[in-house]
């Protein structure tokens, strides 16, 4: 009799990775609806599941037409079981046996055979995975083309999940938090701890004491200083990390975003913190604020492709026409929201990209001036770029140690009104 215990979990990672690859969904949507009605391990495996065939999908491919004898379909089911099955035994450490028994049944008739035999032969055989996973060929191409000193670090980078990044609402707290969270301190007010920590259960969640936020995610808003009661305008805001940033840092922020979903994560986020904002729901293309502001945070809606290393969706998902339709909606933004500063005002401009036309080339087609980042307000091993903009990529700060183990690739730049 066949043991069926783990295949929900199958089940909903095969569902996952069917919204990623031929819907072109988020993973994080795919999960949402995948797993609703999993009990909460189930759903925890399926999701490392799908992520893992995500990040290794071309040497998993490799390695099983290196198997075959006919090349199966890049769209066969026999292939994304196979992917499945190879991520579990290879990266999630699962015994074979387990393995078959939770994902043959997924597959009938001749697919099964070929998968069982197939997925037989590399765990007998030398098949393996390389130390880092290969990007995908558009992927590879385009960001050759951008970073060619760069891909290789940051191919690397996505071959492990992300550690799990805190900041602070008081910086001054940071060494006592450092103590008893056991956390490396990466910058005065944030913190880096090993993942697969319950969020929820960590010392200081329920009280307000921090929020997770990536460590590059930490840094727009980190760059526009202490408010001292001066206005800030936070261009879509939600989920909220930056808007809690800017609040604790003496701002008066509104935070903006057209999503009532994220909005209601910012409002929870608030509360929980016990910080303060004016929250406002609108289309920040139609919106038109009653006065000017001294500051506007623009994190704006792009690629992401920068956050692969916890989103590996977007290395499958977003491509040129993606970057493209985004690039025009970020220039829009921009042109829109400088109208809206205070003379000498100050703009910081972000996207969690890694593609220039969604960083670069909008600083360089920006009406208004660089208002260039010194190395001093960087915190240490980072450096502004030589026009005085900041870029990171999950390989930046990514060796061993309490400092290592990178961050999401992120454009920023700084500008000053007349």
């Amino acid at each position: 009799m066949t043991d069926t215990t783990g295949l929900p979990a199958r089940r909903a990672a095969l569902r996952m990775l069917d919204a990623v690859f031929r819907r072109g969904e988020t993973l994080d949507n795919a999960a949402f609806s995948a797993t609703r009605n999993l009990r909460n391990a189930d759903a925890g495996l399926a999701l490392a599941i799908a992520a893992e065939v995500l990040r290794w999908t071309a040497d998993l491919d490799a390695a099983i037409d290196g198997a075959t004898r006919q090349p199966l379909p890049e769209d066969a089911k026999a292939r994304m079981v196979l992917r499945m099955m190879l991520a579990q035994a290879w990266r999630l450490e699962s015994a074979p046996h387990a393995v078959i028994a939770t994902g043959l049944p997924l597959l009938g008739g001749g697919p099964r055979r070929l998968a069982h035999g197939v997925f037989s032969a590399l765990l007998k055989g030398e098949g393996r995975l390389p130390e880092s996973p290969t990007l995908p060929e558009r992927v590879r191409a385009r960001w050759t083309a951008a970073w060619p000193e760069r891909v290789e670090a940051i191919g690397a980078a996505l071959a492990e999940p992300p550690p799990l990044d805190l900041t602070l609402a008081v910086a001054d707290d940071t060494q006592a938090w450092a103590e008893r969270l056991d956390a490396a301190v990466l910058a005065p007010g944030r913190l880096r701890l090993a993942r697969g920590y319950a969020v929820e259960a960590l010392p200081g969640y329920g009280d307000g004491a921090w929020w997770v936020q990536d460590f590059a995610a930490s840094l727009p808003a980190h760059l526009l200083g202490v408010g001292e009661g001066r206005r800030v305008l936070d261009l879509c805001a939600a989920p909220g990390g930056k808007t809690m940033q800017l609040a604790a840092n003496g701002w008066q922020v509104t935070a903006l975003d057209i999503s009532d979903r994220r909005l209601k994560r910012l409002e929870r986020n608030l509360a929980r913190t016990g910080l303060g904002a004016d929250v406002v729901k609108a289309n920040a293309l139609d919106w038109e604020p009653d006065a000017r502001f001294d500051a506007i945070l623009l994190d704006a809606p792009c690629s992401a492709t920068g956050t692969c290393r916890r989103h590996p969706d977007v290395l499958h998902r977003v491509g040129a026409n993606q970057i493209a339709e985004l690039a025009e909606l970020q220039a829009a933004l921009l042109a829109r929201a400088a109208g809206w500063l205070k003379p000498a005002g100050r703009m910081i401009y972000a996207v969690c990209s890694l593609e220039p036309e969604e960083g670069e080339a909008q600083a360089r087609a920006s009406t208004l001036a660089t208002d260039a980042i010194a190395p001093g307000e960087l915190p240490a091993g980072l450096e502004p770029t030589a026009e005085g903009w900041l870029r990171t990529d999950p390989g930046t700060m990514a060796g061993t140690g309490a400092m290592g183990g990178g961050m999401d690739g992120f454009f920023i730049a700084r500008f000053a009104a007349p």
